[in-house]
């Protein structure tokens, strides 16, 4: 597959025909359940400095399922913004990564964020058969992302979740998800960059809180900027410059911006 083609498999129109998962394979996106996993696989996934001490062992382990608590329907919630801090690092060092049932997604902000678009499958209306084409995915890539609005049964969770640890890929959840290794949660979150009504929103502070089971059972806490100032997520305590000083800075710019105007 040419690395300039972020794919697309679209089900809006109904059932994709069964070539849909021939040529995926004929890619090799994918492969069968039988396949044997190659033992010389890293175990883990890296992840952007911002959300390493969210997560055990700094990164996101392989077999894992990560519960993302918001809706990306709903503008400003963060749920996409922290999908992306996700998913950045693990397809900018050669992960192959999937967006299943999230077609809000944009793939400007995505790229952005420091997502690898090129090794970005997208699947916004996979139909009523999401559940097969998420396992086709976890065959052959190493993080699938899914969006479960409604939520999903609990048995239902249970095989997908099965279906991942052998595999060794990453599941990552926009939603509500029985089960998880890790659930992420923006508790809190402020815009900078608006003066007294004029300006630009520039940077999102937030605060996100991790939990889980296992590893993942003490709660951590990690405030970071989502987006940063170049788009991508970056820790707030270690940025170049304060949050203070962000916020003097947003100020300034935004006074001058009146006057020069």
């Amino acid at each position: 597959m040419t690395s300039s083609i972020v794919t697309r498999l679209d089900r809006r129109d109904g059932p994709a025909p069964p070539a849909s998962l021939e040529r995926l394979r004929a890619a090799g996106l994918v492969r069968r359940a039988s396949d044997r996993v190659d033992q010389s696989v890293e175990q883990s996934l890296p992840v952007v400095p911002a959300l390493r001490p969210l997560l055990p062992g700094g990164c996101l382990r392989r077999g894992s399922t990560v519960v993302i608590n918001g809706r990306t329907s709903v503008p400003g919630t963060g749920a996409t913004s922290l999908l992306f801090a996700v998913l950045a690092e693990a397809s900018a060092t050669g992960s192959w990564c999937a967006v299943v049932g999230l077609p809000r997604l944009g793939l400007v902000a995505a790229a952005e964020a420091g997502v690898a678009i090129e090794r970005l499958a997208l699947l916004p209306h996979p139909g009523p058969d999401w559940v097969d084409a998420v396992g086709a995915l976890l065959d052959g890539l190493d993080i699938v992302a899914v969006g479960v609005p409604n939520g999903v049964a609990p048995r239902l969770a249970a095989r997908i979740t099965a279906r991942v640890r052998q595999r060794g890929a990453v599941l990552v959840v926009v939603g509500a998800w029985p089960g998880a290794d890790v659930a992420l949660q923006i508790i809190a979150a402020t815009w900078h960059g608006l003066g007294a009504g004029v300006g630009r929103l520039r940077r999102r502070e937030v605060e996100v809180v991790a939990s889980g089971r296992g590893a993942a059972t003490r709660l951590r806490r990690a405030r970071l900027w989502l987006p940063g100032p170049s788009g991508a997520p970056m820790p707030s305590e270690t940025s170049h410059v304060s949050i203070d000083d962000y916020r003097d800075r947003a100020d300034r710019a935004d006074a001058y911006q009146r006057w020069a105007s």
